[in-house]
C-alpha cells in the first residue's frame, strides 16, 4: 500500500475524533479539520493523500469542497460520508468525480478498505505524472499553463527552474493572466507541496485588523482580542505563502514586512517573545512596482528583497496563438464542472474567439466558455474589434479560424481540408499570421 495523509472533515467533534481513533489503528495517518476551508490549503497537484469529508456541514458542504478540490486536480480521492437522508446527494456526487463515499453509521474496517484503494490510485497517478515529465512529455505544468507559444514555453521553463530553488519569488502580470495559478504551481511543484498554501489578498485585509490578521495576537493585545490566535503567516509555518497584489499593502505595514523576509521571525501583537518562521514568500502585483518606488508607494528595499526571482505571465495578447487551444481546453473543463458531454465548439464561434482581444485575459476567456456551455451568447465583440477596419476584421476572423482549427488537429491535412484550400495557401496564411509555433509543432505539420 502507498503511504498518504488522511484529511478527514467532520463538523461533529465526537464522530471526528472516534473516526480518526479508528484509522489510526488501522496505521493511517489522519488529520482532522472541523471545517473544510483550511483542506484547500492542505491540497494540490502534489498531494499523496486522500480527503474525506461530512456532506453536511455549515460553512463550506462536502459537494462545495469537491468541486473545489477537483478545480485544483482532478485526480485527488474525495469520500464524501452520507447520512441516510442523502442518497440522492450521492449519487450526484458520484456524477460530480468523487471517488467513492460512505454511509453513516458504517465499520471502520470497510472505509479502511476504500482509503487503501484510493491511496493507491492516487499513488499510480503522482508515479504516470512523474514519468511523463521525466520523459519530456507533457506534464502537471503544461495542463495547468497550456501554450505552445515561445512566451508560454520560457514562462515553464523558469516555473520550473525556480520551484526546484526556495527562493522567494515576485510574480507579475496582468489582471486575470494566471498570476495565483503560477504561485499554485510553485508551491505544488516544490520541496513544500505536502505543507499549506496560505493565499493572502493584500487588497482585501481590513486597515485596521491586518497586523493581527498576518502576526497573529495574544490574548488581552487590544479590544476584543479574548483569547490568543495565530496569524496567516504563523498558519503557513513548513509551507508557502502567497501574498496577492502586495503593492496594496500599506506602507507602514510593508517595513515590517520586510523585517519578517530578512530575519524569518515573527512578533504577535501583545507579546514579546518571537517566533521563528520557515515558509517561502510569493507576491504577485498587476502594477509595475518600480513605478510604485518612484512615486513613494512602495519601499525600494522591499521591492529588491522580493525581485531575486521574478516570473513573468504573459497576457493574452502576448500570446495570441494560444488562445483557441486555451479555449478548447476551458470548454472541455466547463462542460465537465457543468456535467455536460453534448458541447461542440463551432468554427464561426472559434473565429470570433480567435479574433478578438481578451483585455481580462484568462479570466475573461474562462467567463466565455462558462456561457457557450451554459448555452448563453457570447459577450459582444469588444469595442476595439468594432472600431477596426474591414480589411483587418476579416484578417483577425480568419487568423482565429485557422489557429482553432491547429489547435484541434496534430496535422495539416485536416485543417486545409476542413478550410477548403490548399496546403500551399495554408502554408502562406500561417506564415502571415505568425502561427507556425502556434498551432502545431514542425514534426506535427505532415498529414
Amino acid at each position: 500500500m502507498s503511504g498518504g495523509r488522511i484529511l478527514l472533515i467532520d463538523d461533529e467533534e465526537e464522530m471526528r475524533r472516534s473516526s480518526a481513533q479508528a484509522l489510526s489503528l488501522f496505521g493511517l495517518d489522519v488529520v482532522t479539520f472541523a471545517n473544510a476551508e483550511p483542506v484547500l490549503e492542505r491540497v494540490g497537484y502534489g498531494f499523496d493523500g486522500v480527503v474525506i469529508s461530512d456532506i453536511r456541514m455549515p460553512g463550506m458542504d462536502g459537494m462545495t469542497l469537491l468541486q473545489r478540490i477537483r478545480e485544483m486536480d482532478s485526480e485527488i480521492p474525495v469520500i464524501l460520508v452520507t447520512g441516510h437522508a442523502d442518497v440522492q446527494l450521492a449519487v450526484s456526487a458520484m456524477h460530480a468525480g468523487v471517488y467513492d463515499f460512505v454511509e453513516k453509521p458504517f465499520a471502520a474496517q470497510h472505509l479502511v478498505g476504500i482509503i487503501r484503494r484510493a491511496l493507491d490510485r492516487r499513488s499510480l497517478v503522482l508515479e504516470n505524472r512523474r514519468l511523463r515529465a521525466v520523459a519530456g512529455k507533457r506534464d502537471d505544468i503544461e495542463a495547468r499553463l497550456p501554450g505552445r507559444t515561445q512566451a508560454m514555453v520560457d514562462l515553464r521553463y523558469r516555473l520550473r527552474a525556480i520551484a526546484a530553488t526556495d527562493a522567494d519569488t515576485l510574480i507579475i502580470g496582468e489582471t486575470g493572466a494566471g498570476k495565483e495559478v503560477v504561485a499554485r504551481a510553485l508551491h505544488d511543484t516544490s520541496a513544500r507541496a505536502d505543507k499549506p498554501f496560505i493565499a493572502i489578498n493584500c487588497a482585501a485585509l481590513p486597515e485596521t485588523l491586518i497586523e493581527s490578521e498576518l502576526f497573529g495576537h495574544e490574548a488581552g493585545a487590544f479590544p476584543g482580542a479574548l483569547r490568543p490566535r495565530y496569524g496567516k503567516f504563523e498558519h503557513g509555518r513548513g509551507g508557502t505563502i502567497l501574498l496577492d497584489e502586495i503593492g496594496s499593502m500599506p506602507f507602514d505595514l510593508q517595513a515590517k514586512f520586510l523585517r519578517v523576509l530578512q530575519e524569518r521571525i515573527i512578533t504577535r501583537l501583545g507579546s514579546n517573545d518571537p517566533v521563528s518562521l520557515d515558509v517561502r514568500f510569493i507576491a504577485t502585483s498587476k502594477v509595475d512596482l518600480e513605478t510604485e518606488v518612484a512615486r513613494g508607494r512602495f519601499r525600494p528595499d522591499l521591492l529588491y528583497r522580493l525581485n531575486v526571482a521574478t516570473i513573468h505571465v504573459p497576457s493574452l495578447a502576448q500570446r495570441q496563438a494560444d488562445i483557441p487551444l486555451l479555449f478548447l481546453q476551458l470548454v472541455r473543463e466547463a462542460a465537465a464542472r457543468y456535467g455536460r458531454s453534448d458541447i461542440e465548439v463551432r468554427p464561426e464561434t472559434m473565429g470570433k474567439i480567435g479574433s478578438r482581444s481578451w483585455p481580462g485575459n484568462v479570466r475573461e476567456l474562462r467567463n466565455a466558455a462558462d456561457r457557450l456551455v451554459l448555452g448563453l451568447d457570447l459577450q459582444p465583440e469588444d469595442t476595439a474589434l468594432q472600431n477596426r477596419k474591414l480589411a483587418d476584421r476579416v484578417a483577425a476572423y480568419e487568423r482565429g479560424l485557422i489557429a482553432s482549427a491547429l489547435a484541434a488537429h496534430g496535422s495539416l491535412r485536416p485543417v486545409y481540408e476542413m478550410l477548403g484550400v490548399s496546403r500551399k495557401t495554408l502554408y502562406e496564411k500561417m506564415q502571415k499570421y505568425g502561427l507556425e509555433k502556434g498551432g502545431a509543432g514542425d514534426d506535427e505539420l505532415e498529414a
